[in-house]
């Protein structure tokens, strides 16, 4: 039988929970969680987003969306606005205050993944990071 540490999916999942515990631990202050955090990073590619294009592109469960966004929205970092298109249909967007938030976030998420991936040095860094941007944008887009 393999061990744990033959098996690339499982590494990908420890690795995974791993940077999830660093990032959280850091948010935590804040009163974001990753899941906050994603759905702010996705907005701040875009103009806004439907919930229901949210909930596709990060594979969240549509109630959940809801919520992060209700949340988001308590804490000043997004809003919701009519769709333009569609009045039943609205349109989550970054504030200004999401915005800074973060530009405040930066740091502390490099800090956390060079501490991830303190064991690489740079060019190994750059492969994985290709290696796994590739298999992201092939099976996660």
């Amino acid at each position: 039988m393999r061990g744990l540490h033959a098996d690339t999916g499982y590494l990908l999942y420890r690795l995974g929970l791993r940077s999830g515990q660093l990032f959280n631990t850091f948010l935590q202050e804040s009163g974001v969680r990753l899941r906050h955090y994603a759905v702010l990073r996705f907005l701040a590619g875009s103009e806004g987003s439907l919930q229901r294009e949210l909930s596709t592109r990060l594979g969240y469960d549509p109630s959940a969306i809801v919520g992060l966004v209700d949340d988001l929205e308590k804490l000043g970092f997004a809003e919701r606005r009519p769709a333009p298109d569609d009045r039943r249909s609205r349109i989550v967007a970054l504030t200004q205050d999401g915005r800074a938030f973060l530009r405040g976030t930066d740091e502390a998420g490099l800090r956390v993944t060079n501490e991830l991936l303190d064991p690489l040095d740079p060019a190994e860094r750059e492969t994985l990071h290709t290696l796994l941007r590739r298999i992201a944008e092939d099976g996660l887009a």
